[in-house]
Order: structure tokens, then C-alpha cells, then sequence
């Protein structure tokens, strides 16, 4: 393991590390993490309770809670939080995105700004990312919802229903521009 500065790294009594890890400045990790070889931990990165596989990179700035699973060679980049959920090998998902209680396919890759809506209120949903998807920038996936392999979802859309395999889901609302209404 490679720190590039060990006094800001904090590391709990059972982290497990394989070999090759590079670790940069001001990690954190929580209790009940395992960290597979040849894997990249960002700055400002936090980590607790998951499980990093062979070959992924994680951060800067991302949290990956418990009972989270970032498989091999699998991405998890600036300003993302990964919470209950499993990103399988190859999958990315790389700028400002939340991914709450869902599978990522392999090969699949979360837009910016994605969040996947995991919370009713009341009770906690699940959501499928079939493998080889593209979820386009801003969007919103409500979950419970499956999207199919090789599915695409329009950037912008809010999705609440499944999509089936190869399928593309546009869920906009429609512009209306007013002339004259900002005076």
C-alpha cells in the first residue's frame, strides 16, 4: 500500500488491504472495508463498511457507505455518494451523482447529476441498472424501477417506469417560453 500522505489517512482497526493500493491524501476509513489489489483511493475520499474489488478507483470526495460493493475495475469519481448498492465491474458513474439502493450493470455509466430516488418518504426502493446502459446527465431514476441492457435514458429525464432492454427513455417536461414575462 502506497500513501502519499500517511498522517492524514485514517484507517479503522479491521481495514484489509490487498497489494498495489495507492491511497491519496485525507481518506477515511470506517470500519468493515476491504480494499482488493491495484486499487486507487482518491483524495477526500470516505469509505465504511464496503467492499472495493481488483483494479477500481474511487474519489475524490466520494462516500461509499455501508453495504456497498464497487466491483472490479469499476469507477466512482468526484462528489459521488454510493449507499447500499453495488456498481458491477466496469461500471462508472464519474461526476455529482447519488446511487441509493440499486445495481449498476457492468459497462454502464451514470450521467452527472444522476440521482437515483430510493425514498418514498416512507419505505426504501430498489432499482436495476441493466449492463451496458447510458443514463444521460441530470436525470432521475424513481425508484423501484428496472432499466434493461443496453438501454439509454435521455439527459434530463425523470424516469419512473421500467425500460425495457435496448430501449430509450426520454421523461421531460415540455418548455414553454413567455416573452416578456421576466420584466
Amino acid at each position: 500500500v502506497t500513501m502519499i500522505d500517511p498522517s492524514s489517512v485514517t484507517l479503522s482497526w479491521d481495514t484489509e488491504f490487498g497489494i498495489d493500493v495507492l491511497i491519496e491524501p485525507n481518506v477515511v476509513f470506517g470500519t468493515g472495508v476491504r480494499v482488493a489489489d491495484d486499487v486507487t483511493i482518491h483524495a477526500f475520499t470516505h469509505i465504511e463498511g464496503a467492499r472495493i474489488d481488483k483494479g477500481a478507483s474511487v474519489g475524490p470526495f466520494a462516500r461509499i457507505r455501508p453495504k456497498s460493493v464497487i466491483e472490479e475495475k469499476a469507477s466512482v469519481g468526484n462528489f459521488i455518494e454510493v449507499n447500499r448498492s453495488t456498481m458491477k465491474a466496469g461500471s462508472k458513474a464519474k461526476h455529482v451523482s447519488y446511487i441509493g439502493d440499486a445495481t449498476i450493470g457492468e459497462k454502464s455509466n451514470i450521467g452527472a447529476g444522476t440521482v437515483i430516488a430510493n425514498y418514498d418518504g416512507f419505505f426504501k426502493h430498489q432499482s436495476h441498472v441493466g449492463k451496458n446502459v447510458f443514463i444521460g446527465s441530470n436525470s432521475t431514476i424513481i425508484s423501484p424501477v428496472n432499466i434493461g441492457e443496453g438501454a439509454i435514458v435521455a439527459a434530463g429525464s425523470n424516469i419512473n417506469k421500467d425500460i425495457l432492454d435496448n430501449g430509450m427513455a426520454i421523461g421531460r417536461s415540455r418548455q414553454e417560453n413567455h416573452a416578456g414575462w421576466a420584466s
